[in-house]
């Protein structure tokens, strides 16, 4: 089966800047492919030439057998995308929100009152679909904002750091929604700086940094470069200040690394077992009991740490 997207030696420069660097990778129909990378790293810029907001400096990408260089308006008929910031009018409805955007794609009568329905089910926002857009919290923002992504029905959706900014509940939403979108067979281009989002979510994962597509692949083929990490992770209260106690542990000999996603501490360290007691010990004096341990093998976290010698959210 032929690709649905195939990205050829794709440059993009802005003056004597290069924010892509000859990157290619290919995207089959119904797979989750993740671009994973810190802030910078050319992830928005990459998605900005595929939906053929920007013009390659030189190379090409083919969506459905069109090149975003030579036939623009034909792929933009294919894709989907669902940008980081937000684009909506906080003043309008859900709703009135996806019938605009709907007929920016040439719905309209009942073919666009059915397609927007379809679109607040799809969501899980049909019993808020009357109510203003600025009324709702940031997770539902960003959820209308996939669903205008969604209107037209496009074969290939780019989703560009969708949880940025959203409390715990409402990225763990569209994360959900990201994989009941993927299992009716929508094929997703998700980029992200969150390495539990890109392990949970992909089917095979890029790794970019500094413009350039350092690593490519599944991710038991990712984590069986590096063999020196693993990674431990701690499940504390909520009610116990998770930030402080990270803090605590980047000090504890052993750990490269301690992040802090949805209240869990993931540590990034050679060796997980000789830790765990300074780790436990750390916790204790400061009154945070940790309910479970789980030591887990190399992740994506390594991979990069590996590769660039830095962490993935330095």
């Amino acid at each position: 089966m032929p690709a649905i997207l195939e990205v050829q030696q794709l440059v993009k420069k802005y003056g004597d800047k290069t924010a892509v660097n000859g990157i290619s990778f290919d995207i089959q129909a119904g797979e989750i492919f993740s671009l994973l990378g810190p802030n910078g790293a050319g992830k928005t810029t990459t998605i900005s030439v595929l939906s053929t907001l920007y013009v390659p400096t030189s190379g090409d990408a083919v969506i459905g057998g069109h090149s975003v260089v030579k036939e623009p308006m034909a792929v933009r008929n294919l894709i989907g995308v669902v940008p980081q910031d937000l684009a909506l009018y906080e003043d309008l409805t859900a709703r009135e929100n996806l019938s605009f955007w709907g007929q920016m794609y040439n719905l309209s009568g009942k073919a666009l009152n059915a397609r927007v329905d379809q679109v607040l089910e799809q969501i899980g926002l049909k019993d808020r679909a009357n109510q203003r857009v600025k009324t709702f919290s940031g997770g539902m923002k960003r959820r209308v904002n996939i669903g205008v992504g969604l209107l037209h029905q496009p074969r290939l959706l780019f989703m560009d750091e969708p949880t940025v900014g959203i409390d715990p509940q409402s990225r763990r939403a569209i994360l959900d929604s990201v994989k009941d979108l993927n299992r009716q067979g929508m094929t997703v281009l998700y980029t992200t700086h969150y390495m539990e989002e890109a392990q949970e979510l992909s089917d095979r994962v890029g790794i970019i940094d500094h413009g350039d597509l350092i690593a490519l692949g599944t991710q038991g083929e990712l984590t069986r470069q590096v063999g020196e990490y693993e990674a431990l992770q701690l499940h504390i209260s909520e009610m116990d200040d998770s930030e402080a106690l990270a803090q605590a542990l980047r000090g504890v000999e052993g750990v490269v690394r301690a992040d802090v996603i949805d209240h869990n501490i993931t540590l990034i360290t050679p060796e997980a077992e000789k830790i765990l007691a300074p780790v436990v010990s750390r916790a204790n004096e400061r009154g945070i009991r940790i309910h479970t341990v789980t030591i887990q093998e190399p992740n994506l976290e390594a991979v990069f740490l590996h590769l660039t010698g830095r962490a993935l959210r330095d």
